[in-house]
């Protein structure tokens, strides 16, 4: 393959990615919060982007609340726990609700909805239940990190050292392990950005400390989102 062909394929890649709404809003979602990490709450360039990007991301999310109802009223996988079953879908069913009401929200500071006041009450609704779905997805990731370790414990019995780098099952499983712990990391940042915008602790988490917060748990949100690399062979660090 020439270099020119390599850099079109590259392209090619980046185009398909910025393709997906998700990866679009989250990249926005990255300059929102490095814009009031840069302001720190007070009145600056950085802070008119942070208010511009907070409501055009509100476009992305239009209708998105659909996704989690579908969720929601979807039969889960069998053989799951009822306590992480209860915690799922107590996730899809409070995201639902902030997507839907950050419609209204939207709706609000765009001068449709003229009622301030309620506005505001029903985004500080929203956040509450944004920061409830972060909590029912943190336990679950920590309840299947769980089982996970405990599935893999018990095919590290029947194997010797190294050779469980060479079993494809327990590879697969190292695999879900490493992305579910990455998804539990950006949900307790989530959390934290959370009581920042509700500024339930306003003097230990601050605008600049909500916005670095929020930096992170984006970038990490944009990693997820990249296409997964084609096969190459099993190897220790997969």
């Amino acid at each position: 393959m020439s270099t020119l062909d390599a850099r079109r394929l590259e392209l090619g890649l980046l185009v398909a990615y910025l393709n997906k709404a998700e990866a679009r809003d989250k990249i926005c979602r990255a300059i929102q919060y490095g814009s009031k990490f840069i302001s720190d709450g007070k009145p600056s360039i950085a802070q008119n982007v942070d208010k511009a990007t907070s409501l055009a991301r509100k476009v992305f999310r239009l209708f998105k609340f659909v996704n989690d109802l579908h969720a929601l009223i979807t039969p889960p996988v069998q053989g799951t726990p009822i306590p992480i079953i209860l915690l799922g879908k107590s996730k899809n069913a409070l995201l639902s609700t902030f997507l839907f009401l950050d419609q209204i929200v939207w709706a609000g500071r765009t001068g449709i909805y003229k009622n301030k006041e309620r506005a505001e009450l029903i985004s500080r609704i929203s956040l509450f239940c944004w920061m409830g779905s972060s909590a029912c997805t943190a336990l679950v990731e920590l309840a299947e990190l769980g089982r996970l370790s405990m599935s893999m414990k018990k095919i590290e019995k029947g194997l010797k050292g190294s050779e469980k780098y060479e079993d494809e099952q327990y590879l697969d499983k190292l695999k879900k392990s490493n992305a579910r712990s990455l998804s539990l990391v950006k949900t307790s940042l989530d959390l934290v950005v959370a009581v920042g915008l509700l500024q339930l602790s306003p003097k230990k988490v601050t605008p600049r400390v909500t916005g670095g917060f929020g930096v992170i748990s984006s970038l990490i949100s944009c990693y997820q989102l990249l296409p997964s690399p084609a096969p190459k062979g099993h190897s220790k660090f997969s």
